[in-house]
C-alpha cells in the first residue's frame, strides 16, 4: 500500500510536513494535466455530499475527479435527500461508500467529517464542518503560496477579517505555523482568531502572532513604518509593504450588531488599488473567496491578485490528494526534518464515570447525532482542560475523571 492511500483528511493535522510537501510535489505534476482526462481513475467514483451552499469547492473536487478520469456523484442539495427525512451522517456514508471509491464531506456541524471517517471503509476528505476547519483549502493556499513565493519556510503573513468564525484562517494559520512562517492577525473587536487556537499555536509551535484591529494600527517594533509629522497612525497602505502575503477574509455583516458599526469595520479592511500600490512588488494578495466588498474590482488588474489563480490551484491539488489517496498515483516522503510535525494520538479523557458529559458546543455534531458518544482529550497547554474529540471544544475537566 502506498503511504497515503486509505487515509482520510479531516483535519490539517492529520498529515505531517513531509506528507503535505509530497502532495505538492504531486500537484506540480498533476497541474500538467488540468485539461483533458489523465485517465488514472478510470472505473473508480467520487461522491459529493455537500450539506452546504459551495461554488469552488464542490466544483474543483469534481473537475479533479473528471481530469483523473473517474466519475462524479453528488448531493449538491440535502433537502431532496434521505437526510430531510432524519437519515444520520453514519448511515448516509455507510449507504454512499456502496456507490463510490471516496467520500467528499461539507456539513454545517462542527466535527461531522470526522464522524463521515469513522463510519465510512472508504476514503473520506473534509471539504468543510462548519466554522472548525476546511484543511483541502488550507493546503491549496499553502501551495498558491509556495508556486508564487517559491517557499513557504520564514514568509510573513497578514490574515485579515473575520478570524473568529472564518475556518479558512483556523486551518491556515496552523499550516503556516508548521512551516515557520511569521503570521499577523488583522480582525475588529469581538471577531479576533479565538483564543485557545493562540494557545495552540504557541504551545505546539512556537507561533505567537501579534495581533492588531484594524489595518491602519500596524506598526512594527522597529518603527518600519514611519509615521508623518501629526498623524497618529500608520496608513493601512503603508502596512502592505510589512508582508509577503495579505490573506483577506470577509468581515461578516450578521456579527455585528449595528450597521454602523459593521461599515466602520468594513472600511477598515477594504483592499483598495490605491492601497495595494504601497505593497512589496512581489507580495500576494490572497482570499478564499466569495468576496463582498473587501475588495476593490480594481485591484484584479493587479499581478499581485492572486485569488483567481489560487482558486484555480484546488484542481491539481485536490487531483495529487484524491490520486495518493486512492492509490492511484505514489508519492515521495522527503527525509525526516529536525521539529516537523508529526500526527501523533491524543490522550483521551474516560467520563464513563459522567454519563451526562457533553460538549459545550451548541453546533458540535455530537449534540445533534444522537447514537454519538462524547469525547474528550487532554488539553496538554492548559491543565485541567479538555477539548471535545470531534470540534475540539474546550472545557473544564469534572472532578473526578479518569486519566488514561
Amino acid at each position: 500500500m502506498a503511504l497515503l492511500e486509505g487515509r482520510d483528511l479531516i483535519s490539517i493535522f492529520d498529515f505531517s510536513d513531509r506528507e503535505i510537501e509530497a502532495i505538492f510535489d504531486l500537484a506540480d505534476d498533476m497541474s500538467k494535466h488540468t485539461r483533458g482526462r489523465l485517465g488514472v481513475a478510470d472505473g473508480m467514483i467520487m461522491s459529493t455530499l455537500f450539506y452546504e451552499p459551495s461554488t469552488r469547492t464542490r466544483l474543483s473536487f469534481e473537475s479533479a475527479m473528471l481530469r483523473l478520469g473517474g466519475e462524479v456523484i453528488s448531493v449538491a442539495d440535502a433537502s431532496v435527500t434521505s437526510v430531510a427525512k432524519g437519515e444520520t451522517i453514519a448511515d448516509t456514508v455507510r449507504i454512499v461508500e456502496s456507490y463510490a471509491d471516496v467520500i467528499v464531506i461539507r456539513n454545517p456541524l462542527e466535527g461531522s467529517a470526522r464522524v463521515a471517517a469513522d463510519f465510512a471503509s472508504i476514503p473520506v476528505l473534509n471539504a468543510g464542518d462548519g466554522p472548525h476547519e476546511h484543511p483541502t483549502q488550507t493546503l491549496l493556499d499553502l501551495y498558491t503560496i509556495r508556486r508564487e513565493k517559491g517557499k513557504l519556510r520564514d514568509v510573513s503573513v497578514a490574515l485579515v477579517g473575520d478570524l473568529r468564525h472564518g475556518r479558512t484562517v483556523h486551518s491556515l494559520a496552523f499550516g503556516l505555523a508548521r512551516f515557520g512562517a511569521k503570521v499577523t492577525c488583522v480582525a475588529p473587536a469581538g471577531l479576533e482568531m479565538p483564543a485557545h487556537l493562540l494557545a495552540r499555536l504557541e504551545h505546539e509551535f512556537g507561533c505567537c502572532p501579534v495581533q492588531y484591529p484594524s489595518l491602519a494600527e500596524i506598526v512594527t517594533n522597529d518603527e518600519v513604518v514611519k509615521r508623518r509629522p501629526g498623524r497618529q497612525r500608520a496608513l493601512a497602505s503603508e502596512v502592505l509593504s510589512l508582508f509577503d502575503a495579505v490573506y483577506v477574509t470577509r468581515v461578516q455583516k450578521e456579527r455585528f450588531e449595528s450597521e454602523e458599526a459593521y461599515q466602520e469595520a468594513k472600511s477598515s479592511y477594504a483592499i483598495t488599488e490605491k492601497m495595494i500600490r504601497k505593497a512589496r512588488p512581489d507580495a500576494l494578495v490572497m482570499h478564499p473567496l466569495p468576496r463582498v466588498d473587501e475588495l476593490d474590482y480594481n485591484v484584479d488588474r493587479d499581478p499581485r491578485a492572486v485569488y483567481f489563480r489560487q482558486a484555480a490551484y484546488g484542481v491539481p491539488i485536490r487531483m495529487a490528494l484524491v490520486a495518493a489517496l486512492l492509490g492511484l498515483r505514489s508519492v515521495r516522503i522527503g527525509k525526516a526534518r529536525k521539529g516537523e510535525y508529526k500526527p501523533k494520538p491524543r490522550r483521551e479523557v474516560d467520563f464513563r464515570k459522567f454519563a451526562d458529559a457533553r460538549c459545550g458546543n451548541a453546533h458540535c455534531v455530537t449534540n445533534h447525532e444522537s447514537y454519538l458518544k462524547p469525547q474528550f482529550n487532554l488539553v496538554e497547554y492548559a491543565p485541567g482542560l479538555v477539548s471535545c474529540a470531534y470540534c475540539d471544544q474546550e472545557m473544564p475537566m469534572p472532578a473526578g475523571a479518569k486519566r488514561d
